[in-house]
Order: structure tokens, then sequence, then C-alpha cells
């Protein structure tokens, strides 16, 4: 069997770069595809109220995911230095114990997922109108999402060791089952939200069972051997120290993107269904700059385990050029086509207008994200996840909730304010992060571990 690897550790950083970060690129492309298709068929099919429904959830969704993904956030870090340093027997107790502990997770976060539906929904301010089927679409979610948590983490499995093309060619194979199951289930089946929330986890759960087909008939150290599943204690901490303030970041931020859809839904429910058909065009914008983030915490990962912190450096760099350049032709593309891209989710002229509005005003912005997410993904490459773990928390939630605070005081119910309590959190993640990484031991060896 041809390998699958990548040794990121010799050769021509940019081609490593560009032939790791595509493949990703199309992946987060069609990973988005499974909750963009879902308001796409509901907001041409069912109207502005179950598309708010929709819509309104996503910011729980990715609480709760956001917590247990911090965990394949800390696998691929360890795992790709495990890989960088060629020690075998490590990746396979690496692999074994991520295993085990996301067959774990799988039940914890369905029980969760399901008993915090409806709370969170209260939380939110969700308006009535879109309560119940809202309520429903998470519920369906919740109950089905061991198939995303466990090709999240075979999927990070197969990165660390610079294999990003399998993955994606599962999501596009279940991406496109997904597609087709949403229309059957809504326009044959008149199934409603219900339905579109079914064809996600079916899709979801196929992905999960591909990743672990492969897996499991890989003959490198990084295979499944399920005789072998087994937590082992030191990996597990490891995993667990690089991985935990991930979590924490991935959940509060989300947690705290649940106040500021109170301060969206109390523009009503074509403001709440515009700010969902805005935000799924704004994921489709941050694919690059997250698939080069991901990249970054790789290639930087393998050549640190390799000793190699100079090849890291220059990583860093070509990764930054390579996110601003991508993010400011597509944010280009997104404001000159805000209108027709918007006709692709909805024909509703008051969602139309809420949801042109957000993107003329947040757009702009969009440049700053690179340094944020790219300096934030070579600290974790190194195992310094704290620093970025508090200057986002800090930066997403705390700032952000302050701004809002302070804003509603001096302006009250005003948009455009709302509206820039994103940028706002962007712009003083990417100072932090900066000034981190410029004192960081990647970028300053001798100085020691000042990011840590």
């Amino acid at each position: 069997m041809a390998r699958k690897d990548v040794d990121m550790t010799h050769g021509h950083i940019l081609k490593h770069y560009i032939s790791f970060a595509a493949p990703l690129a199309l992946g987060l492309l069609f990973q988005q595809l499974y909750n963009t298709v879902d308001t796409m068929v509901i907001g041409q099919f069912e109207g502005e109220t179950a598309l708010a429904a929709v819509g309104s959830t996503g910011s729980i969704i990715n609480m709760l995911i956001g917590i247990f993904n911090g965990l394949s956030m800390g696998t691929g870090v360890v795992l790709s230095q495990a890989y960088g340093a060629h020690d075998e027997e490590r990746i396979r107790r690496v692999v074994h114990t991520t295993i085990t502990a996301t067959l774990i997770m799988c039940v914890i976060a369905t029980v969760i997922g399901v008993a915090i539906t409806r709370p969170a929904l209260y939380l939110m301010n969700t308006d009535p109108a879109v309560f119940d089927e809202a309520a429903t679409y998470l519920t369906t979610y919740f109950a089905g999402i061991s198939g995303l948590l466990i090709y999240n983490m075979g999927s990070a499995i197969l990165r660390a060791v610079g294999d990003s093309k399998r993955p994606l060619y599962f999501l596009i194979f279940s991406a496109l089952m997904n597609t087709v199951l949403d229309l059957a289930f809504v326009i044959w089946f008149d199934m409603g939200v219900f339905g579109v929330a079914l064809a996600t986890i079916i899709a979801q759960g196929v992905s999960g069972l591909l990743v672990l087909y492969v897996l499991t008939r890989e003959k490198q150290s990084y295979g499944i051997r399920w005789r072998a599943l087994h937590i082992d204690r030191e990996e597990f901490k490891r995993i667990f120290m690089v991985g935990l303030p991930s979590s924490v970041q991935q959940g509060l931020t989300a947690f705290s993107n649940v106040f500021v859809m109170r301060y969206v839904n109390a523009f009503g429910p074509s403001c709440t269904a515009g700010w969902a058909a805005y935000s799924k065009l704004d994921m489709f914008l941050m694919v690059p700059v997250m698939a080069i983030a991901q990249a970054s915490t790789t290639f930087v990962g393998q050549n640190w385990g390799a000793k190699q912190p100079e090849r890291a450096r220059r990583g860093v760099r070509y990764g930054l050029l390579m996110s601003l350049g991508c993010m400011l032709l597509c944010g280009a593309l997104m404001l000159i086509f805000a209108r027709p891209l918007l006709h692709l989710i909805t024909q509703e002229e008051p969602v139309l207008d809420f949801g042109e509005r957000f993107i003329r005003i947040i757009t702009p912005f969009y440049v700053t994200i690179c340094f944020n997410q790219l300096f934030a993904g070579a600290l974790r490459g190194i195992g310094s996840a704290t620093a970025p773990m508090l200057i986002m928390l800090g930066s997403f939630v705390g700032f952000r909730q302050l701004y809002l605070f302070v804003a509603d005081l001096i302006w009250g119910q005003n948009f455009l304010a709302v509206s820039l309590a994103f940028p706002m959190g962007w712009i003083m993640a990417s100072l932090l992060l900066t000034i981190c990484y410029l004192r960081s031991r990647l970028y300053r060896p001798a100085v020691g571990d000042v990011a840590a």
C-alpha cells in the first residue's frame, strides 16, 4: 500500500504548505456545506421562520463541538511532534489513547447536548416563533453528534502525519450525501427542520465510519489495532495539557456568542435570519485562513519535533503571507457579490437587507483574523497552547462582551455597534498574539518559553 503520510521536515516549504493546505481547505469547504445546505434548503423552501430557527443554533452547536474538539487539537500537536521525531512506539500510544477517549466522549457529548438544548435557547432569548423548531433541530443534531466527533478525531490523526487528502475525500462524499438527503427529506417527505438535521447526522455518521475504516486498514504505526485500544496516562496527559486550552477557548468563545445572539435577536426574526445567512457566507470566507493555520500547526509541530526551529519559523512566514493574500482576494469577492450570494440562501427582502448590512460592515476587518489564527496555530505547534487560549478568551469573550455592554449603554439598540462586536475582538486578539509570537521560544529560542 502506498504511504499517504508526508514528512514536512525536508523539502520545499511552500510546496508542503500548498499540498497540505489545499486539500484541507477543500475539506473545510465541504464541511461548511453541511449546515449551509441545511440553511439554503430551509431558506428556499420553508421560509423566514424556519431559516431563523436553524440559523440561531450555530453558537450552541459550536459551543459543544468546540469543547470536545480540543482533544483533537491536542492529538494533532502531540502526534505531529512524535511523527517528526520518528518515534513509532509513541505514535501508536497516542493514536490508541485518542480513539479510546473519543469513543467515551461520544456518549458524554450526546447526553450533554440533548440536555442543554432548551436551556441554551432560553438563555439566548430565542424568539417564541422559532423556539420549537430550533429545539427540534438541536435535539436531533446532538443525538447524532458522535459521527462528527469521530470524523474530527480521525482526521486529526491523519493530518498530523501529513495526510490531508483522505479526510477531504470523505467530506466530499458525505457533503454530497447530505445535500441529496436534505432535498429528499424537505421537498419529498416534508420533514422541515427535523429532516435537515436528520440528513446532517446521517452524512456525518458516514464520514466517521469512513475515517475509522481507513485507520483500521492502515499498516503504518498510526493505524488502529482495536485490541490495543487503551488510555496511556502519560500520553493522555500530554494531549490533555495541549488540548485543554483550545477546548476552553473554543467552548467559552462559542458560549459567549450565545449572549451576542441576544443582541442580534433583539432586532427581530428578520435580523436573526439575516445573521444566519451572513454567518454561512462568513464560514466560507474563513476557510483558507483556517486551512493555512492548521497547516502551520502540523508543519511547525513536525519541524519542532525534528529540532529544526529555523525551518519552523520560515514556515510561519510563508503561512502568514499566504493567509493574507487569500483573505484579501476572498474578502473583495464577498463585498462585490454580497447580494447574489445571499440570494442563494433566501429570497426574502428584509432578510437580504440585514444580511447585506452585516457583510458590508464586517468583511473589511477579516484581514485581521489572519494574524490571530496563524500565530495561534504556530504556537500550538510547539505545544504552547495556554497563551493563545488566554488571549483569545480575553479578546473574543471578555473584551467583546464588555464592548457590547458599554455600546448598549451609550447608543442603546444600535445595529452598527452590534455588528462591530466581532471585528473589535479580532483586532484585540491579533495585536496580542503578534506580540506573544514575537516573544515566544519559536521566534526567539534564546529567550526561553515565554509563550508557554
